[in-house]
């Protein structure tokens, strides 16, 4: 196994990619589903991502995977022996595509949301009284650089419009359903709140900026808190009624966490 986001040394992988969470998490999985597909179907002794997760540390000789999700040797999964179909630019395909049946075992032991991130989850829940999901369609814009990483992949992130047509859809059939707007881009955050009365966004708990090529977290600061509260929104995201998104690694892993493509509306211009 050869690749620049991590090696393979006597049957444990070393992650060394840096870039965002759910980045780091996807490459993450790609190497962990590679050598069990190239392995005779065994999993790796261990996955250490002590070079890997960089930005979302206080300590960088420290290894801070378990404060994200459980110890994968606690969680005993039963896996079969067949090729898996999974690769981290799986991001930009259409979801429905997607392996899920034989994908979600390694997802369950090896990104389980730790106890802590589910008390994260918790108090979100309460501090927005969040109780009826099956009353909220979240609204997910992932902009700044991923516009320009996608336009590297020639690939194109889907306009305000389509969000907003898409919104409208659904709101004839459901009048009284709620949106959840989740974004970095505080114009997108904006338009959704203007056009949506019924709407709502975690005004604390997440980083937004007028658009640009760079990405919050190497704009703002506190990124290792903000991590943690995230990955417990995109932990909400999942379990909502209806998700209209994008492509990219964090609407991959809203995918996951939901563990179906049932009422995920996933734009893609391409």
């Amino acid at each position: 196994m050869k690749s620049s986001y991590y090696h393979v040394m006597d049957n444990i992988i070393y992650m060394t990619h840096i870039s965002g969470f759910f980045s780091c998490c996807s490459v993450r999985l790609d190497a962990i589903i590679k050598f069990f597909n190239e392995n005779n179907f065994n999993l790796p002794d261990s996955v250490n991502t002590l070079q890997s997760f960089e930005w979302y540390k206080k300590n960088k000789n420290e290894d801070v995977i378990f404060e994200f999700f459980e110890n994968y040797d606690n969680i005993s999964i039963n896996f079969k022996n067949t090729i898996v179909d999974y690769e981290q630019r799986y991001q930009w395909i259409d979801y429905n595509k997607l392996d899920l049946k034989h994908i979600l075992p390694f997802v369950k032991k090896y990104f389980t949301p730790s106890k802590n991130i589910y008390n994260i989850v918790q108090e979100i829940e309460e501090k927005y009284n969040i109780i009826d999901y099956n009353n909220i369609c979240t609204l997910f814009y992932r902009g700044n650089d991923k516009v320009g990483e996608a336009k590297h992949r020639k690939k194109n992130i889907t306009s305000y419009n389509e969000y907003i047509s898409k919104s409208r859809e659904l709101l004839k059939n459901n009048p009284n359903i709620k949106f959840l707007i989740q974004s970095d881009e505080t114009n997108f955050i904006e338009t959704m709140c203007n056009e949506f009365p019924n709407s709502f966004y975690f005004k604390d708990e997440i980083r937004h900026m007028n658009n640009t090529k760079s990405t919050v977290d190497k704009v703002f600061k506190n990124t290792h808190d903000f991590s943690k509260k995230f990955l417990a929104i995109t932990l909400i995201i999942s379990k909502c009624k209806y998700i209209i998104c994008g492509t990219g690694n964090c609407s991959i892993w809203m995918t996951f966490f939901r563990e179906n493509t049932e009422n995920i509306i996933q734009l893609s211009p391409n």
